[in-house]
């Protein structure tokens, strides 16, 4: 059997579908009996302005593309949020983008002007992330709040979501995780034909089962702005504002700022622990210069590596 055209499509409209029941769509229940936890597919249609037999070819991927007043129909009946919409509005240019992904085997670099950011906002930590999540850059206060030196051109996903040292040091683990899981689904919808970021994904779901449940809810994320608590074995709970800056010339890179509440716990201890990892250097510097001769990950260019990534200066 040949596969779906738009299988992808057809997942995501089913899975939005059983989330809402016709009273959040406000409408009264079709008589007959209920086999699904949301709205019935015929339900859906007449919401949609659709008929059934058109919108069931959908939800079964047996229709390559989608048009835009389709779209916007469709997400409306949904209730879809402006992510989802840009989600489904993705998957549903449907076959026409998917192939190879030639921009994302090519080296990352990490953007300049970010880096300058990053280097100016050495009070705070502060991380780079590059397409499938993969780390571009940081500074050394992120490795002291997070216990975890992050190998350069690896996933922030892939520790974020296996390493027990991860669960361990963020509170909130769960609320990150699962976000984590809908980022790389909305970047999977982007790009269809990115074999790294497909095999990426894979692993991640055969080595937790949790990570397999979250991606099969079909949920997406694109988050700006989060609060995010850790437990430091010496500084305590510190508290932070994640906030996330993006440039138009380079949207597949993301600048990940630790905001925090001027004059709090997290505030005052902050100079405390630059200064440890600072006194902690020598090592940190001897590790980097033996490993100075191995390979990069083939997406990661040498010039990519700044000195950021183990002092937090230019």
């Amino acid at each position: 059997m040949s596969p779906r055209p738009n299988a992808a499509l057809g997942a995501f409209l089913r899975s939005r579908r059983d989330r809402l029941t016709p009273a959040q769509a406000g409408i009264t229940a079709f008589p007959g009996p209920r086999r699904v936890p949301g709205l019935r597919k015929d339900e859906l249609a007449v919401l949609a302005g659709i008929s059934p037999d058109h919108y069931s070819r959908l939800e079964q991927g047996r229709q390559a593309t989608l048009s835009d007043d389709m779209c916007a129909a469709l997400a409306r009946a949904l209730r879809l949020d402006d992510i989802e919409r840009q989600h489904l509005q993705t998957l549903a240019a449907g076959v026409r983008r998917r192939g190879t992904d030639s921009a994302g085997a090519a080296a990352q670099r990490a953007d300049p002007g970010l880096l300058r950011l990053m280097t100016a906002l050495d009070h705070v930590p502060v991380l780079l992330l590059g397409r499938r999540s993969e780390v571009l850059a940081r500074n050394t206060l992120l490795d002291a709040v997070l216990g975890a030196g992050l190998e350069t051109g690896r996933p922030f996903a892939r520790w974020l979501l296996l390493d027990p040292a991860a669960r361990d040091r963020i509170v909130n683990w769960a609320d990150f995780a699962r976000a984590a899981v809908g980022a790389l689904r909305y970047e999977n919808g982007r790009h269809p034909g990115d074999r790294r970021l497909a095999a990426l994904v894979a692993d991640l779901r055969a080595a937790s089962a949790q990570v397999g449940e979250w991606w099969d809810d079909q949920d997406v994320v694109d988050r700006t702005s989060a609060a995010k608590v850790l437990a430091h074995p010496a500084a305590g709970r510190l508290r932070f504002g994640i906030e996330t800056v993006a440039v138009p010339h380079r949207p597949d890179q993301r600048l990940v700022v630790y905001t925090v509440e001027p004059g709090s716990h997290t505030a005052r201890v902050l100079p405390l622990l630059a200064s440890w990892e600072a006194a902690a250097q020598p090592a940190v510097a001897a590790v980097w210069s033996a490993d100075a001769g191995k390979p990069l990950d083939a997406d990661v260019s040498p010039l990519d590596v700044s000195p950021l990534d183990v002092s937090g200066r230019p």
